[in-house]
């Protein structure tokens, strides 16, 4: 589902989003993901094209997210740090899985394909369309 405006609290993450406010482990405020990544998995399996299925926050064009690990960027007018890959769990294995690819293939396939985990560092409201700018180390 495409929002046209979601509220980013600093420190917790997406407002309404299941993982916010909660601490389990750094990275968990806000999840990316690229649709080129989304769009080969969908083609390889015979799916058809769903931008939604990995149920990341965000979904990025014409950016590698894997680079942006320890990085400070800004998404729109929030300013994230990329903490850490965000690395396939059983979960999406089994939700994924058909019969051209079962849960632990699924899980294969997205390893160092899943997207980046980050944290807010200052809130605001992520609009549809908003640039992605990495901030120089130190910014």
């Amino acid at each position: 589902m495409s929002c046209p405006q979601l509220p980013v609290l600093v420190g917790q993450g997406i407002v309404g989003d299941r993982h916010c406010g909660r601490a389990d482990w750094a990275g968990q405020q806000l999840t990316l993901v690229e649709a080129e990544e989304i769009e080969a998995f969908c083609a390889a399996t015979g799916r058809e094209l769903d931008l939604s299925l990995t149920r990341r926050n965000v979904v990025t064009r014409g950016l590698r997210l894997n680079a942006l690990v320890g990085k400070r960027f800004r998404l729109g007018d929030c300013e994230l740090l990329g903490v850490e890959l965000c690395e396939p769990c059983r979960t999406l294995g089994a939700r994924l899985a058909n019969a051209a690819l079962d849960a632990p293939g699924v899980v294969k396939y997205w390893r160092g394909r899943g997207g980046l985990r980050a944290d807010v560092l200052v809130g605001a409201s992520l609009k549809l369309g908003d640039a992605l700018l990495v901030l120089e180390e130190g910014a």
